[in-house]
Order: C-alpha cells, then structure tokens, then sequence
C-alpha cells in the first residue's frame, strides 16, 4: 500500500545525504518533497500541515547539533521516522479484557468494509492465544450476512450464536444480548458480535448501533475501516465516533494499492489508537498494528520484527531444535531439513508478502524481482524433493541421469529443474559450513536462490588461490576450460 510513498521518502533522504551540512535552506526543501509525498498518499492536510510544521520545529531546534554529527541527513531521518510513529498511534494497543469474562467485542463500521471478514480473522487470532470466542451474528439486514459468518466459524473451528436467519428478519438487539447469555452458560471468555453496516452513514445506523452498544455493555467497540477508501473513511469515522463512539480502529483490506492516507489520517483526526491491521484474503492475515513497525516500512526500512516473528511461529519448537542441534554438530543439511524448511514458508503465507519485509524491497532490483517472483515455484520445488527416495534425499551426491529422469518424470518437472535444484542445494550446504566455521561471513555464493524462483541473493567475490575443481561431465568441463 505505501510503496509510492515509500519511494518518494527514500527519493527525498537520498538527495539529503548527498549535501553533507545542512542548512536552513535544506531543510525547507525537503519538508516541500515530503508534504508533497504525503498529501499525494491522501493523508489529510491538518495531518499534513502538522506533520510538516513539527518537522521544521524540531528539526531548526537542533541544527546546529545536526551539522556537528558525521551523518546530518541521518538525523534528520530519525526526526521523520519519531514524527511518523507519532501519528500512526505510537505504540500497539491491545485488548481490554474483562476481569469478569467474557469480554465483549463490539464491531462496527460501514457496509463493504470487511466486518464479517475481519470478525473471523480476530476470533481465530484470540483462539491462536488460548481464547475461546464465541462469534455473534447481529448483522440481519446485508443479504446471507448470516450465512458467511456461519461459514467463517466453521472454516476457523469458532462456534457461532445465530438464533436468526437475517436477510431482513429478526432483532439485532435480542441476538446480541442472547449471545452474551449463551457464551456465559458456555464459558467463552470472548464474545465478538458482528453488526450490520449501511452504504453511508443515516440515523437508522446509528440508533441500532448504540441499542446494541447500550444492550450488551462492550469492553471494546472496534471501528472497522476500509483501508482503501482514503479520506472518505477518516470522515465517516469521525461520524461514528460522534454517533456511536468506538474505542479503537482496525484496519482492514491493508494490502490494497490505494496511498494508504486513511491509515497515516485516522488516529490523528480521530485520536483513537489503531489496533489491528488485515494485510490479506486469509484469516491468519492479521496481528496487532504496530506503528514503529509501520514508519519503518514507510521509510524503506523493511520490517524484520514481523518477519521474524512469522518465521518462528512457522517452525513446530521440535523441528526447530532438530535443525539448530545438526546446525551446532556439524551435521549435513540435507533434503529432508529443506523440505521441513518449505513445509514452514507454505505456513507462512505468500512469500512475495513477507520478502517485502526486507529493507529495500520496495526500490530498485530488488522490487522487480519480487514482482515476478512465482508463488507456485515453492510447490513445485517440493514436488521434486517429494519425488526423490529417502536416500536420495539424504545424500544427493548418488543422484546419476537415470535417477534424476525418474524424479523429473514423477514431480511433473523438467529435468533441468530437478539439476538446478541439485546444484543450489549443494552450494547452500556449502553456505551452512562456511556459517558454521565462521568462513565468508554471512553472505551466501553468487546467484545462489533458494528455493527456485526466489531474488537471489548479494553476490560475492570468490575464494582465492584455491584450486578449482573439474566436472565430472565432459561437456560441462569443456565450458570450463
């Protein structure tokens, strides 16, 4: 979502650093390319103005400072990256739970932004911690509202209270209140109800939605915004927070390609907190919003937090301590440890997602590669690995021609697939020895990608004075001489 503005902040600090000190002069120009940069993201112009108005204050504050430091540009980078976490909430904001469970999770907001949806993810997110929520379905006018929560629930093993078939039929207010009954008799000690939105913003909308808030007593109203509507929805959000009142944002449908103003507008305009963000189609698409985490990406820093995060939620703690104690023996990387590894990536969800985490991913080489990285390369690398034997897998050295045709003809692959994939194997295990003994440091042998398909990765000079072995293939030494 913030890729252009992103680009127009790295754009604006790297015509800064090039200027060595600073002046007065410096500094207005590159507050011009980031106002520019953010009301053309539809951030707000009061959110704009003040931003750009603190920017020089603090900044002509400590100027002289700035200019005395190896790295003034740098400085002034700092100032922008506090400034943005500033706006965006500054620091994660996390649910209210009830000393008397159940808590009660109120979702409002307006037709199409995704409440539904977003009801699933958050339940399967409070189940992931050990919570049992009970989902509400209060939406009874948008057509078969009842239905796809219903299908939700299933999908994510949440029961759902829906005494009421919708479509127009049955009182909002009664379900939710019965719903708060039923989860207390069942000892769910989270309850989220789901309530029906409009098109716009109308009296109707706002009555129903405060007889359910009065009825049931919520911990948390969670406002839910689209995203990508941009500046409309900064405006209905303060229309409901002067209708209804609401305790906290969620942002839905984040990994659209609008300019993402509603996310950098709303808790300034607004001053509630942002609290969730759904980053994808799929209920495991959502976490907690973190601003710092936010301003990073913004500013091309990538988000290595996040990524590390899912990383280790993807590895079983079993098969993780399995790889770090063959990776401290000395052992092998084999196969076998590479297919566990794409078993994890395929949990982790879309690769071209988290790779954009990196810092950078968002300029130059490395955002081209990710755009035409292929999804599919992960499985169809597994397929090849899941064709081979257990010894194959173990030792790939044994892999002759007629081996390898078997398992090209077994994975539905070329065999030119099934050798590339042997050859980056044997360079990435060549990379955990040189890991292990500390040789070469961190950086892994140009061109190497693993798996097929991903960017690859920095290059680096080759060892020195050592003799270069010979292929065993006449062909391929014949290249070589």
């Amino acid at each position: 979502m913030f890729e252009s503005l992103s680009a127009k902040f790295q754009g604006a600090f790297s015509s800064l650093r090039s200027k060595g000190r600073l002046k007065s002069g410096d500094i207005d120009e590159i507050a011009t390319e980031i106002r520019s940069a953010l009301l053309d993201s539809d951030v707000s112009l009061s959110v704009v103005e003040s931003f750009i108005e603190q920017l020089k204050v603090r900044t002509n504050e400590v100027l002289e400072d700035l200019n005395k430091s190896t790295n003034p540009a740098n400085a002034v980078f700092e100032i922008v990256n506090s400034l943005l976490i500033e706006i965006l909430g500054g620091s994660a904001r996390r649910i209210r739970l009830a000393k008397k469970p159940p808590t009660i999770i109120l979702l409002t907001g307006l037709q199409g932004a995704g409440k539904t949806s977003l009801a699933g993810k958050l339940a399967k997110y409070l189940k992931d911690q050990g919570n049992t929520p009970l989902l509400v379905a209060s939406d009874l006018q948008r057509p078969n509202a009842v239905t796809q929560l219903q299908v939700v629930g299933e999908s994510i093993g949440v029961p759902v209270f829906a005494p009421e078939p919708g479509n127009g039929v049955g009182d909002p207010v009664k379900v939710a209140k019965n719903g708060l009954t039923f989860a207390q008799d069942k000892l769910h000690n989270i309850v989220i109800v789901d309530t029906a939105g409009r098109l716009g913003i109308d009296a109707e909308l706002m009555t129903q939605a405060k007889r359910i808030r009065d009825a049931i007593s919520p911990d948390e109203v969670l406002y839910v915004v689209d995203a990508m509507v941009g500046q409309d929805a900064v405006r209905t959000a303060q229309a409901f927070q002067e209708g209804v009142g609401f305790d906290a944002i969620v942002l839905a449908k984040l990994d659209g390609d609008s300019r993402g103003g509603a996310a950098l507008s709303i808790t300034q305009v607004t001053g509630k907190p942002i609290m969730f963000a759904a980053t994808g189609e799929k209920v495991t698409d959502f976490d907690l919003f973190y601003p710092d985490r936010m301003a990073s990406r913004i500013l091309g820093l990538g988000d290595i937090q996040t990524l590390a995060e899912q990383t280790k939620g993807a590895f079983d703690s079993e098969t993780a301590a399995k790889l770090e104690t063959k990776f401290a023996s000395g052992e092998d990387f084999t196969l076998d440890d590479f297919l566990a590894q794409l078993e994890a990536m395929k949990k982790m969800g879309s690769m071209t997602k988290l790779l954009g985490m990196l810092p950078g991913a968002n300029s130059g080489a490395m955002k081209k590669q990710l755009e035409q990285f292929d999804e599919g390369e992960l499985v169809k690398t597994q397929s090849i690995v899941q064709s081979m034997t257990p010894m194959e897998r173990h030792d790939p050295k044994v892999l002759n021609g007629s081996r390898r045709s078997r398992i090209a003809n077994g994975s539905g692959r070329q065999v030119s697939d099934v050798n590339s994939l042997v050859e980056r194997f044997s360079q990435a295990q060549k990379v955990m020895k040189q890991m292990r003994t500390g040789k070469g440091g961190m950086q892994l042998p140009p061109g190497m990608q693993m798996p097929p398909g991903m960017p690859p990765v920095p290059k680096v000079s080759a060892p020195q004075n050592k003799k270069k072995s010979r292929s065993g293939n006449p062909a391929k030494r014949a290249l070589e001489s």
